[in-house]
C-alpha cells in the first residue's frame, strides 16, 4: 500500500531533525507544496492521501540546508504573500516589528508617502501599501535581482500603480521628504557565525555590513534627516546588540532615535521621528 500523508510527514520530520528548529513545520509546508494546496487544506482534508512523487525531492532539498521559502517560492509576511529566490533576502517575522511600529504612529490613516531603502523582495513597502490603501511608495535597491523581485512582486498583488522600484545607493540621489521611512539594512558583523541555511543560500550583500556590522547604518544616519518629512517617522532594523552604537549614529547625525523591541523582547528597531 502506498504511503500517506500523515505517515511521511512524520518520518520527513524526522529526517529533518538534525537541519532544522522547524522540522514539522518545514515538513508540513513542502507537503502541501508538493500537493499543491496550502498547508491548512492539507492538514484539515489531505492527510490520508497518498504521497505525491515530488515530496521526497523537497525533503532531501532542505536536508542540504536549502532554504524551505527558495524550495516553495514564497514567504508569507505581514498580510502578503511575496515571491522569493536566491538572490534576495528572505523576509523574517522579526521584520514585521517595523511595520507594527508604524501603525502605532500613524494609525488608520497612515502615511501619504513611504520609502524603503533596501526594498529586496518589497516586503516592507508592499506590506505598507497593503496596510494603507491610500499610500504611494519608492523601493530602492542596489540590486538589480533584488528590484525585479520586487517589481515582480508589487505586480503580482496589484500594488505596481502605487510603487515605483529603481535601482540606487541607498538615498543618494533622492530630492523628497517621504513621511515614512522603511529600512532593513545589512546589519551582520563579517566574521559572524551564520546557519548555513543562511550564509549558503542568501545574498552576502544583504546580510554582511563590515567589521562590525554597522556599515550601512553609518551611511544612512546622516540621510534620515534629509528624507523624512515633517511628522514623519524612519524605522530602521537593528540586530539585537546594537541599539546603543545605532542611537549614537543617529544622535551624530543631530536626530533623536528610540528602540522598539520585537515580540522576543530583543532590540529590533530604531525609530526616528521628526
Amino acid at each position: 500500500m502506498a504511503e500517506r500523508v500523515r505517515a511521511a510527514l512524520a518520518r520527513a520530520a524526522a529526517d529533518l531533525a538534525a537541519t532544522s528548529e522547524t522540522a514539522r513545520l518545514d515538513a508540513e509546508l513542502l507537503m502541501a507544496h508538493a500537493l499543491g494546496v496550502e498547508r491548512e487544506a492539507m492538514l484539515l482534508g489531505r492527510l490520508d492521501d497518498p504521497v505525491p512523487a515530488g515530496f521526497a525531492p523537497l525533503v532531501a532539498r532542505r536536508a542540504g540546508h536549502e532554504p524551505v521559502a527558495y524550495i516553495i517560492g514564497y514567504r508569507d509576511f505581514w498580510t502578503i504573500r511575496l515571491a522569493v529566490a536566491p538572490g534576495v533576502l528572505i523576509p523574517r517575522p522579526d521584520s514585521e516589528t517595523l511595520i507594527e511600529a508604524a501603525v502605532a504612529h500613524f494609525g488608520r490613516p497612515g502615511p501619504a508617502r513611504i520609502l524603503d531603502l533596501g526594498v529586496g523582495s518589497g516586503a516592507l513597502l508592499l506590506a505598507a501599501l497593503a496596510e494603507w490603501p491610500q499610500a504611494t511608495g519608492l523601493g530602492i535597491d542596489a540590486s538589480a535581482s533584488a528590484a525585479a523581485i520586487a517589481q515582480a512582486n508589487a505586480e503580482r498583488l496589484g500594488l505596481a500603480e502605487r510603487a515605483a522600484i529603481r535601482l540606487g545607493d541607498w538615498g543618494e540621489g533622492i530630492d523628497e521628504c517621504f513621511d515614512l521611512i522603511l529600512c532593513n539594512p545589512p546589519y551582520v558583523e563579517r566574521d559572524a557565525g551564520l546557519a548555513p541555511d543562511v550564509v549558503r543560500f542568501e545574498p552576502a550583500s544583504a546580510l554582511f555590513a563590515g567589521a562590525d556590522g554597522l556599515n550601512d547604518y553609518r551611511r544612512l544616519a546622516p540621510q534620515i534627516g534629509r528624507l523624512l518629512a515633517p511628522g514623519g517617522l524612519a524605522a530602521i532594523e537593528i540586530g539585537a546588540d546594537q541599539a546603543d552604537s545605532v542611537l549614537a549614529l543617529v544622535a551624530a547625525a543631530g536626530l533623536v532615535g528610540s528602540v522598539r523591541t520585537d515580540l522576543a523582547g530583543r532590540d529590533r528597531v530604531i525609530l526616528v521621528k521628526a
